[in-house]
């Protein structure tokens, strides 16, 4: 499990290092735009993210 765990941290940090890498003007333009917004609009992308997530594990693993 603990290797499942570090791979699945590992993608993370790669996926997520991508688009400052590939576009930094667009990716400081996002978050930009994410400090620009309230709690709610947060909480509610934050929700969709992890209800994505749970959908992609559930079909892939299922």
């Amino acid at each position: 499990m603990t290797d499942s765990l570090l791979t699945a941290v590992a993608l993370m940090l790669v996926v997520e290092g991508l688009l400052p890498f590939l576009a930094p003007g667009a990716w400081r333009e996002t978050f930009r735009r994410l400090i620009e917004m309230d709690d709610g609009q947060l909480r509610f992308i934050g929700i969709t993210s992890m209800l994505a997530g749970l959908l992609l594990l559930y079909l892939v693993r299922g």
